[in-house]
């Protein structure tokens, strides 16, 4: 049995560990082992290392091994939107955005298809591809998943969501999270130790963590800062953001049903700056009233 097809038949992914044969059925994930992407697109949301002025060439895998109430992306992460491919199909789409002026192949929760996205990148990069590799993830996964990408994965684009299991549970369904996610980042920073940057101040390696400020939840994410500045110090950037926005769906989630205020983020803000954080990111102005999310209607796939 290939190694792809070994790791799809008793899935161990993630920490819910289904040990589902996704050969022939779904895990919690809602997706088997056949790719299934919603969109293939330059875009030009993310930190101003990754996207440049040109965007970043984000391939949006469908499918989520988490719960969260408050999700934005409903359509892909509950798998009902994405177009089947196969792994030659995915290589093209990474020359194809490459042709369009990427600065990079951003895989965005590609999780639950870590083995053939190592084989692609790998004959991707035996074909001539040079732009660095990103993966974009939940860091909802086990530290062997992670390890499976080592040498191909340049840039990590990590959440860091939750520092109180009980959040976790709550609000993503995602029981074990904080100590999975902490293993997930420390194998990452492992591959990754160090953050270099190219021509026009464009990321070529290194780990961003992202961390989404949520409503009531301030002192978690100000303990979230503080542990990845006291475990990485400048190895890594972080990158705050204040963009959650309601749903529509958060009736029974009175405490989070709002948008975060400018009070609450500019404390976390200058919090993150009192320890001495320099290496990171921030957001600015109404971006919770602006789309961040592109229409997943499988263009470019």
């Amino acid at each position: 049995m290939e190694i792809e097809e070994r790791e799809y038949s008793s899935c161990t992914l993630c920490p819910r560990n289904c040990r589902v044969d996704r050969r022939i059925s779904t895990g919690y994930c809602r997706e088997k082992s056949s790719l299934q992407v919603a969109r293939a697109s330059l875009h030009m949301w993310e930190e101003p290392c990754i996207s440049g002025s040109t965007g970043s060439g984000t391939v949006f895998f469908s499918g989520c091994n988490m719960g969260c109430v408050f999700c934005q992306n409903k359509k892909i992460s509950r798998g009902e939107v994405g177009k089947q491919i196969t792994t030659d199909r995915l290589i093209e789409i990474f020359f194809e955005l490459e042709e369009k002026g990427a600065n990079n192949i951003n895989l965005v929760t590609g999780d639950m298809f870590i083995p053939t996205i190592t084989e692609a990148i790998e004959r991707a990069r035996a074909r001539g591809l040079y732009v660095p590799f990103l993966f974009n993830t939940s860091s909802y996964l086990n530290p062997d998943s992670v390890k499976m990408l080592d040498g191909l994965i340049d840039i990590y684009l990590p959440d860091f969501k939750y520092i109180r299991d009980e959040d976790a549970i709550r609000y993503s369904n995602a029981p074990g999270y904080v100590e999975a996610a902490k293993a997930a980042i420390d194998e990452m920073v492992r591959q990754q130790p160090l953050c270099e940057f190219g021509d026009k101040d464009l990321m070529t390696r290194g780990v961003i963590v992202r961390h989404l400020l949520m409503p009531g939840m301030l002192i978690q994410a100000k303990m979230i800062v503080k542990y990845l500045y006291e475990k990485y110090g400048d190895a890594i950037y972080i990158s705050l953001m204040n963009q959650f926005t309601p749903n529509g769906e958060l009736d029974e989630f009175p405490e989070i049903d709002r948008k975060i205020t400018g009070r609450e983020y500019d404390s976390l803000v200058d919090y993150a700056s009192g320890l001495g954080l320099t290496n990171g990111y921030i957001q600015e102005g109404e971006t919770a009233s602006e789309s961040f999310i592109p229409d997943f209607d499988c263009s470019g796939v």
